[in-house]
């Protein structure tokens, strides 16, 4: 591994990307990836350290340091063989993970400078081996080599029902069938992948990754049922006496709207809808026939990563202005760093400090048949930070008489989502909780003994790490519960 000195491992390596100017006209990915010799640079400022605390702050326990490594000293297949031991999804993580907050916020170099770039190397080392052909990283050879390491176990005859195929499930299923269980996956949509296919546009995670990385996981010997509801093609009932044990992964896709005058006028979208339209019905090509309203003046009311999202799909659809609304500061935005930055850059304005107050329509002049009903304008409040709220945060307070007008012809609503209440026809003994997610002890089991949950479904919209690492925690809690029986 090359040496570097104290003062070239205070600075990462940073990542190339398209021009702003150039990508918020294309939904090609931004960032365009680490190269040999930039991977490698980056790769040998890790200081091996003998306790290494990033393992600490990753959900799903990569080996951060061996990958690293491996990756230092030239080998990027062998560091995706390394990261494939305990995460199934690499180049999916290496692009939207928040690792700022995770393993980065832990890594030692941070302290007196910057944290080696842990995502950027992930995805490095996924990318590479399968740019090369996959050669040396087909399935087949990794599973002979788990089996020989006692990573992955002989057929138990068990039987796991998976509901819902994203990053929890994806994951669950995966842990599982290396625990020698048999598992099918029920996906509600006709492609799997859930927020990974249709919620996160391809300018930040291309489909083709997230395609080629679930057939990695399918390729484990499990089944996939795409277009199955249940709750409505078989109830959660059924699915459970039918298996030995149920994994509940159906995520948070359930829109939440902010209850004012207007919501329901033609224009007014939730980003669930809006980005689903995009990503997996791909309005975005010329020629499709998704319909999808392009507005000039857009306003996204959010902070988070799913506002971003939808703001910048706005933009690349051809959208003149688009605002983000946001009722606390820039400080309190809870969107990754990267995201907002990328945001600004392109063109978005933000409007901080601020909440919808009522949606204003064109009603049109003429009969109630021939009214248009469509979204006109967007009154705002002024909102001002006051004392802490239940979360820690300053709770935002409105100002009186501050109202003010943005013109828009498009809203989109990304304030959260919860559960999708469907799960629960014909779910006796399941209990839930207030918001709706499924109620679980600390192993992750509902109240029904061989049915288990996690991801968003349990905690309400997180992130893609945090759910593949309920997905991790809940087949070890499955397996357990299998073998005892």
């Amino acid at each position: 591994m090359s040496q570097l000195n104290k003062k070239e491992r205070t600075g990462r390596i940073a990542m190339p990307e398209q021009p702003a100017k150039v990508r918020r006209h294309n939904f090609d990915e931004v960032a365009l990836g680490y190269t040999a010799a930039e991977a490698i640079a980056e790769a040998s400022r890790c200081l091996q350290c003998r306790t290494p605390r990033c393992v600490e702050g990753c959900p799903v326990s990569v080996n951060i340091p061996e990958f690293i490594k491996r990756i230092a000293q030239g080998d990027p297949e062998s560091a995706a063989e390394k990261l494939f031991e305990t995460n199934m999804l690499p180049a999916v993580c290496g692009r939207v993970c928040p690792q700022e907050t995770q393993c980065e916020e832990l890594c030692i170099l941070g302290k007196k400078g910057e944290p080696v770039a842990i995502g950027r190397l992930e995805r490095y080392a996924a990318d590479e081996a399968r740019a090369v052909g996959n050669k040396n990283l087909k399935i087949e050879d990794r599973l002979k080599t788990e089996k020989k390491t006692g990573g992955i176990r002989s057929p138990t005859e068990k039987t796991v029902a998976v509901i819902g195929s994203g990053p929890a499930g994806l994951t669950a299923a995966a842990d599982l069938a290396k625990y020698g269980h048999k598992v099918t996956i029920y996906e509600s949509l006709h492609l799997p992948g859930g927020v990974l296919t249709y919620g996160i546009p391809g300018f930040r995670l291309p489909k083709n990754i997230v395609k080629a990385e679930i057939e990695d996981v399918l390729e484990l010997g499990i089944g996939l049922k795409t277009d199955y509801v249940i709750g409505r093609i078989k109830t959660l009932d059924e699915i459970a006496e039918e298996f030995d044990a149920v994994f509940i992964g159906t995520g948070a896709g359930l829109p939440n709207f902010m209850g004012i005058e207007g919501e329901n006028l033609n224009g007014v979208y939730s980003a669930n809808e809006f980005l689903t339209r995009m990503n997996l019905m791909k309005a975005y090509e010329p020629d499709a026939d998704t319909m999808i309203r392009k507005g000039k003046n857009v306003i996204v009311v959010g902070g988070g990563n799913v506002a971003m999202d939808a703001a910048r799909s706005a933009l690349r659809l051809g959208a003149e202005n688009v605002t983000v609304v946001y009722r606390r500061s820039d400080a309190e935005l809870p969107a990754r760093r990267e995201e907002i930055e990328h945001a600004k850059h392109e063109g978005i304005e933000f409007c901080l400090l601020a909440n919808p107050t009522r949606i204003i329509g064109d009603y049109g002049d003429g009969t109630p048949q021939d009214r248009k009903f469509d979204v006109k304008a967007v009154e705002c409040i002024k909102m001002e930070l006051g004392g802490p709220d239940e979360s820690g945060r300053r709770r935002p307070e409105p100002v009186s008489g501050s109202e003010f007008m943005i013109d828009a012809d498009i809203v989109i609503v990304a304030i959260g989502t919860s559960p999708n209440p469907l799960i629960y026809i014909g779910a006796s003994g399941i209990e839930k909780t207030k918001s709706g997610t499924v109620a679980v002890n600390d192993r992750l089991q509902s109240a029904k003994e061989n049915i288990f949950a996690g991801g968003d479904a349990v905690t309400g919209a997180a992130t893609v790490i945090s759910a593949m690492g309920a997905g991790k925690k809940a087949a070890a809690e499955i397996d357990k519960y299998l073998m005892r029986k």
